[in-house]
């Protein structure tokens, strides 16, 4: 079970973590979780390119260690870096000690002021440590969840839920990832289309 559109009362339960973006103009903010691998994310990186569109890579550090060439190209092409933990772990199923080396070990690979918790599971005693261990970092949820990971969910309402909830300002997740590739591949397209010709800029996250 999950929210394709988060809820506003789990935004004020936890203030502060990053949920949406206030812009000075009509963007949203593309963000793709749990990559970089072949295939899958060269294709995101070619839609991108298409629309001119700068996008945040949450990347798993086990994926970047495989596949360095990847992730080198995400880089070269401009987009921001995130940090997923090294081996995607949950937080709420994983001791905090266990889960702030796991994300050190990523940090040392990506060096990001930026970090989505896989699943979005992270305990409180969790954010406060990764805190202290990273002056300055910001951990980043999301407005608009694309459920592109539901292998149950047809391609064609994904496209619709993520265009019926995106705004101005909305962080909407993706997943550059084989589970997720056969609705990836139909909405993000699509997506890129319809939002560009509703005049939306596509715009990394640089906070």
């Amino acid at each position: 079970m999950y929210l394709i559109k988060t809820p506003g009362l789990l935004k004020k339960l936890y203030p502060s973590l990053i949920w949406d973006v206030k812009p000075a103009a009509r963007s949203i903010f593309l963000t793709f979780d749990d990559g970089p691998i072949p295939i899958v994310t060269p294709f995101v990186l070619k839609n991108l390119e298409a629309y001119k569109a700068k996008a945040t890579f949450f990347c798993i550090g086990d994926n970047v260690t495989r596949h360095p060439d990847v992730y080198n190209e995400v880089k070269n092409a401009g987009h921001a870096i995130g940090n997923h933990t090294y081996n995607h772990l949950r937080g709420w199923d994983t001791d905090s000690e266990t889960y702030l080396d796991n994300f050190l070990k990523a940090d040392y690979l990506m060096q990001s002021a930026l970090f989505r918790p896989p699943y979005g599971r992270i305990k409180r005693e969790q954010i406060k440590m990764l805190r202290d261990s990273r002056p300055g970092l910001k951990i980043i949820m999301w407005d608009v969840l694309s459920g592109d990971f539901d292998t149950n969910l047809d391609p064609e309402e994904c496209l619709r839920k993520v265009i019926k909830y995106t705004k101005p300002g909305s962080i909407i997740v993706f997943h550059d990832s084989l589970k997720a590739f056969k609705r990836l591949e139909y909405v993000l397209p699509r997506a890129l289309e319809y939002w560009s010709k509703a005049g939306y800029n596509f715009e990394a996250l640089t906070l």
